[in-house]
């Protein structure tokens, strides 16, 4: 049996560390310190026996030099670090009123952002550190300055300056419109591929249907589901020679006591309570306060429709923004669709069938994203033209006769909503003419 259990699992670790701000430079603390501690003592041991060529590129100060340099340094590396968090937390409350509030996550999963804290905090850990090594002379021990460990901490600084331009113009960069939505676009890209490439055993275009008697296990608490280990789901099936059926997608909010999923014998003997086989299956359901985009599909597109959303209100009224918008949603469709429908179910090495996963339909997702706009966007000739084209662009890469009837379906909602809203007959007119050459593609 195909086993990617892990793939699920390590997206799920890697984004639970990649959207908090805190463990890349509590890292790069602990190394600097360790590196404030051992650096001097190799100073202490190998300076007499630098060569002279080397000695003229390390710090030449006394000891009142070296601490007033470490102590400025210190000093003015965590004003800029103050800095640079206050920037950071101005480009999330941009962020949040401009585009969404779940592009907040992005921000704050930003490798730059990580890296200029861990530079910053570190420098500061490393130059406090080195100065308590600098010492006086003394009638047993003449002066001590680790010249080697304060040359360091010169280079650490530079290299902080250069690091605070470009994270300057990174923000810069990163609080356009545009670049959230790129970037909400390639993280779902990146989803949409690791769901349908994932396998937890053998694809089957027939999912078993259960019986009246299968047996639910509820959520013991609240929260969006956020990964699902189908591959250990289909092992405890397979050992306990039963099937499972999930019942919620990934990325719905559960609440305490709802159905997360139901089993059965696969023998068709009537089920019996077996608590031990609930809490194990229940246990492969992971619930946090926020939804991921770990392996839910809608995710990404939740977030881009957001800023087509927010664009089209009346406060914001950005009808080019919500085009774009509407671009990446129909690009990231079109992957999904030319990808196929998902398999309805998946059986063990055998063929028996072991689980019927809960996915999103792709009638849900268009109406999530696409439908969405139209209901907000239809009475704009920028926008509804722009969807209208959407439809063509999605339907040319279906590769399953549902989905282009669903594409027909939208089709025609949007030119009813068009009629309603338009301004005037030429708006009506254009729109009609586009939808005509759509109707073409979807055949």
């Amino acid at each position: 049996m195909a086993r990617n259990g892990f793939g699920p699992r390590a997206a799920a670790l890697s984004e639970a560390i990649a959207s908090r701000l805190w463990p890349i430079p509590l890292a790069a603390t602990v190394l600097a310190v360790l590196l404030g501690v051992v650096l001097p003592e190799i100073d202490r041991a190998i300076d007499q026996d630098l060569p002279a060529t080397f000695t003229a590129l390390l710090f030449g100060g006394g000891v009142d030099a070296a601490r007033a340099v470490l102590s400025a340094i210190a000093g003015s590396v965590i004003t800029v670090t103050s800095l640079t968090f206050s920037l950071t937390v101005v480009a999330l409350q941009l962020a949040s009123s401009q585009g969404s509030p779940r592009l907040l996550r992005m921000f704050a999963a930003d490798r730059m952002v990580h890296a200029t804290l861990a530079i910053f905090i570190g420098t500061f850990a490393y130059s406090l550190t080195v100065l308590r090594t600098v010492e006086d002379a003394t009638g047993d021990a003449g002066a001590f300055v680790p010249r080697i460990a304060v040359t360091v901490a010169s280079v650490l600084t530079l290299t902080s300056v250069v690091m605070l331009t470009f994270f300057l113009g990174h923000l810069a960069r990163q609080l356009r419109l545009e670049t959230m939505m790129r970037d909400a676009h390639r993280e779902a890209s990146r989803t949409i591929g690791m769901v349908w490439d994932a396998a937890p055993g053998r694809p089957a275009a027939v999912a078993p249907r259960s019986p009246q008697e299968a047996r639910e296990v509820r959520s013991e608490s609240s929260g969006f589901l956020t990964e699902v280990d189908r591959s250990r789901l289909v092992e405890i099936a397979r050992e306990h020679d039963v099937v499972v059926e999930e019942i919620s997608p990934t990325g719905t909010n559960v609440v305490t006591g709802s159905p997360l999923l139901r089993w059965w014998p696969r023998s068709g003997e009537p089920t019996r309570a077996d608590a031990g086989l609930d809490s194990r299956l229940r246990d492969q359901f992971s619930l946090s306060y926020e939804p991921t985009p770990s392996q839910d599909v809608s995710f990404g597109l939740r977030q881009i429709t957001d800023v087509a959303m927010k664009a089209l209100s009346p406060g914001v009224n950005d009808p080019t923004t919500a085009e774009y918008a509407v671009g990446h949603l129909a690009d990231l469709l079109a992957d999904i669709a030319a990808r196929g429908p998902l398999p309805a179910s998946f059986t063990d090495d055998e063929g028996t069938a072991r689980l019927v996963p809960a996915q999103p339909s792709f009638e849900s997702l268009v109406a999530l994203s696409l439908g969405r706009v139209r209901h907000y966007g239809a009475g704009d000739p920028l926008v509804s033209g722009r969807l209208l084209r959407a439809y063509g662009e999605v339907g040319r890469r279906t590769v399953d006769q549902g989905q282009r009837e669903v594409l027909r379906s939208e089709l025609a909602r949007t030119l009813r909503a068009i009629d309603t809203h338009a301004a005037d007959d030429t708006d009506i007119r254009a729109a009609r003419h586009v939808a005509d050459e759509v109707r073409t593609t979807l055949g």
